[in-house]
């Protein structure tokens, strides 16, 4: 159980990988890197993988990859080691384990054996009282005795800590400033699940901890959490990090920014085309300006000029328009001629790509522009095509929109993007909704390809891939509702 000494300013980027690389993650990544390298300092990633059930080796390494593409590369991690590792979390169960056992050695934390079916009573009750929700601290007043009986018997249990029952919490952060609230605004929240496994929040304060984070640097989605990672440090008797919570991506509308509304995923970006460099710049314009007023700006000019006390409030919204228009410049103004043919043969026409394409359409080619009719559709990054061809079976616009919607989630929770998972899913989706195969099929290959006739669909939107698909799947809904 090494500890990181503090003499250094030592930040972390912390992804669940339980999905894609979500935009959300650089933008968090890109503003802990900065006041890493500003300061001297080291910027470690660490997998948040306690979700069991949803955490994928997959999703891990299209995260790692994502953020090294955008060339935010860590000093600490789980592919390059360091001395605080292992920097897994479902490594470390022995560890969360150990914390939570000095906690009720302490007299800090207690076993419950409420069940399920109590909890769900409780909360029940609580919502038609109109009484704030949590736990009503049951087993927190129950004799040890009964508790262990319970447990020797099989009872299966949960730690929870003991939250103060009196006075009030103090936070610091560092853009809001002092925060204050009730403590019984604060349940008894579980550290140890009955699997044995932590929560997230003590796996998270124990690593912050063992790990000597100086500051956490995260999203403002996670000032609720604040006040049971403060307790919890409190209750180890450890030293705080300091805490900085950033504005969220906003919508247009305000809304967090989702991949409902536009695309979210670091994957989509890079198959688009768009230049890291660019979008780096997009992000951190999210929050922050340059004292001189630039838009454009290098990630080293970003560092340099970098203060915490300088990011804005104001909910930054993920304008696409902007950000395309942004890579747009740097393609015309920060590369050069040679730059931009690199560019395009990397990202367009890359030899790996074409050899992927070709197979699915040459039986139809007698001569080398019939490629470009036939295969046009692979390098477009949006397709023309009328609301009407995307109508599934008999189904008029409204409900067409909504059974295509179901099968976009469907498809977005797929690992594997390749044609036999995709025709596999399709197929079960149609069987599902009650739809003959052909009236899911044509709207489906009009929504990827804009053509009727097209190569093997299933194939054909393999070598697409999954964020191409799903973002012109997704402009296809947005027709059919406008």
């Amino acid at each position: 159980m090494a500890q990181a000494a503090r003499e250094k300013v030592r930040v972390r980027i912390a992804p669940s990988p339980t999905g894609d690389p979500h935009v959300g993650t650089a933008y968090i990544a890109l503003f802990n890197y900065a006041f890493a390298k500003l300061n001297e300092g080291q910027f470690i990633l660490r997998i948040e993988d306690t979700d069991r059930y949803r955490s994928t080796h997959e999703s891990e390494r299209a995260i790692l990859q994502a953020l090294r593409w955008l060339g935010l590369n860590w000093d600490e991690g789980p592919d390059v080691g360091g001395p605080c590792g292992p920097y897994r979390q479902s490594e470390r169960t022995d560890i969360y384990q150990q914390y939570a056992k000095k906690l009720l050695d302490m007299g800090a934390a207690y076993r419950c054996i409420c069940t399920a079916d109590r909890l769900a009573e409780l909360r029940k009750r609580q919502l038609i009282l109109k009484q704030p929700t949590g736990y009503d601290g049951h087993c927190r007043n129950a004799s040890e005795s009964e508790i262990a009986q319970a447990i020797n018997g099989g009872t299966p249990f949960v730690i929870r800590l003991k939250t103060p029952a009196s006075g009030e919490l103090v936070m610091h952060d560092i853009l809001r400033g002092e925060i204050t609230i009730s403590c019984t605004e604060v349940d008894d929240q579980v550290l140890m699940k009955s699997d044995g496994y932590p929560t997230y929040h003590l796996a998270n304060v124990v690593d912050d901890h063992l790990m000597g984070i100086t500051h956490v640097i995260r999203g403002e989605e996670w000032i609720s959490s604040l006040p049971k990672h403060i307790l919890l440090y409190d209750a180890l008797g450890v030293n705080k990090p300091q805490f900085c919570h950033l504005p969220l991506l906003r919508n247009a509308d305000k809304s967090k920014v989702s991949k409902r509304k536009n695309p979210v995923s670091l994957n989509y970006f890079r198959e688009a085309g768009f230049l890291p460099q660019a979008l780096l710049n997009f992000l951190g314009l999210m929050a922050y300006s340059m004292p001189d007023g630039r838009e454009l700006f290098s990630l080293d000019d970003f560092i340099e000029h970098f203060q915490l006390q300088r990011i804005s409030l104001g909910g930054p919204v993920f304008d696409y328009k902007k950000l395309t228009w942004l890579n747009g410049r740097y393609l015309r103004e920060m590369l050069s001629e040679d730059d931009v043919v690199n560019y395009l043969f990397d990202r367009v026409f890359s030899r790996e790509y074409i050899q992927k394409v070709v197979p699915l359409i040459k039986e139809r080619m007698e001569k080398s522009e019939d490629f470009l009719e036939y295969a046009d559709f692979f390098f477009r990054g949006e397709v023309p095509s009328e609301p009407s061809h995307f109508l599934v079976g008999s189904l008029d616009k409204t409900a067409s929109a909504d059974i295509i919607d179901e099968l976009l989630e469907r498809l977005e929770a797929l690992v594997a993007f390749d044609a036999s998972n995709v025709h596999a899913l399709v197929m079960d989706f149609a069987k599902d909704s009650g739809l003959k195969n052909k009236d899911i099929l044509m709207p489906l290959r009009m929504m990827v390809t804009g053509k009727k006739a097209s190569p093997p669909l299933f194939e054909t939107m393999a070598v697409l891939g999954k964020e191409r698909c799903r973002s012109r799947i997704r402009a296809a809904v947005k027709a059919l509702r406008t």
